[in-house]
């Protein structure tokens, strides 16, 4: 391919804050060294061309929401989200690789459809600032697949920091963002992926039945957004809304006290977070699964100082901050229990915290 231009886009880890993008409360991602890396070059035909895995799409740069599905459906997304800003699409080959696991919580799609925009828009020497291009890969999910995400991880996989996580706060519109530092690997600490290997869609199923009980808690309040929550509104809710507010309003505090404990590198108390948050993921908000919760356990009895489920939920990954020598031990374990319940095999690896989507020169 002449002229081809690269990009790479990594994944996130959402440390804690979840399900509270879209709540207008906070969050603390970081992007991960894993990622998806795009190839483009120019046309001038009006066609986008795909290639993924041995899988090749082709459809129109005008091609409207519901005419292009599957995969290729957030490609098409990006390429409608960038002409609705007016960026001039005149068509692109658009070749994908990628090393992050789709399905496992750690944001593929948001990785797809961001590489797209940024891609894009280079070759359309569009001046779109990242955060514009974030929110043109969070509309690509939203309005053209109908996936109901919030834009916590396009900001990240667009503006993260190595070494450093992404404090978000979304009670502004739009978000606003600072780097923390998470030094842990200087106190020879590593944080772990357990990919459980359980599937997920965030299109569609419970996720969407989450943010509309969110949505009907806030009415119910007479609040914007849920996260802005108190303990008097929250006990006056009805008993079917109060679980879900109440994992809302004790994430947030969870949030705050982490950036605390990692201020002081109180690791301890950043763990005792992660797995009060999987808690209230799993009893609150349930949007847990059995192997998410059997993983946390394990990692808990392996060492790790907290363990929580990452992303949306109902499958995919969980974290946990643990010393590098017991990493083998977690991954015996985990996979003896996933065995012994005859369940798929899960993957376990660790991450670092990496910059946001670059250009590569080479």
């Amino acid at each position: 391919m002449d002229d081809v231009r690269r990009w790479r886009v990594p994944g996130r880890v959402n440390l804690i804050g979840e399900h509270l993008d879209y709540n207008g409360g906070l969050a603390l991602p970081i992007a991960i060294d894993r990622s998806l890396l795009a190839k483009v070059r120019r046309r001038e035909d009006g066609l986008i061309n795909v290639w993924s895995g041995g899988q090749h799409v082709s459809f129109p740069v005008d091609a409207a929401p519901g005419s292009v599905d599957g995969w290729a459906a957030y490609v098409a997304g990006s390429v409608w989200g960038l002409r609705s800003f007016d960026v001039p699409v005149a068509g692109a080959d658009i070749v994908l690789e990628t090393t992050l696991p789709v399905g496992a919580g750690l944001s593929s799609s948001a990785a797809l459809t961001c590489a797209v925009a940024i891609a894009l828009a280079d070759l359309a020497d569009a001046n779109l600032t990242r955060e514009v291009l974030a929110q043109i890969g969070a509309k690509a999910e939203n309005d053209f697949v109908g996936a109901p995400t919030g834009l916590m991880d396009q900001y990240t996989v667009m503006l993260a920091k190595a070494g450093h996580a992404l404090h978000l706060d979304f009670s502004t519109t739009p978000p606003t963002h600072r780097p923390i530092s998470v030094d842990w690997t200087a106190d020879s600490l590593v944080l772990a992926v357990i990919d459980t290997n359980v599937k997920h869609s965030l299109a569609s199923g419970e996720y969407a039945v989450r943010r509309a009980e969110c949505e009907a808690a806030a009415a119910e309040a007479g609040l914007e957004k849920l996260a802005q929550i108190g303990l008097d509104e929250l006990l006056a809710l009805p008993d079917e809304l109060r679980p879900r507010a109440r994992h809302v309003l004790t994430e947030t505090a969870r949030v705050k006290a982490s950036i605390t404990a990692l201020a002081r590198r109180d690791w301890t108390a950043f763990g005792t977070m992660l797995t009060a948050s999987h808690e209230s993921l799993r009893d609150d908000f349930a949007v847990s699964c059995p192997e998410l919760d059997v993983a946390v356990e394990i990692a808990l009895e392996a060492g790790a100082l907290g363990a929580r489920m990452t992303g949306g939920g109902f499958g995919g990954s969980v974290i946990c901050l643990i010393a590098p020598q017991k990493v083998d031990g977690l991954r015996t374990q985990v996979e003896a229990a996933f065995a012994a319940r005859s369940w798929s095999r899960p993957n376990v690896f660790t991450v670092r915290p990496c910059d946001g989507a670059s250009q590569l020169t080479e």
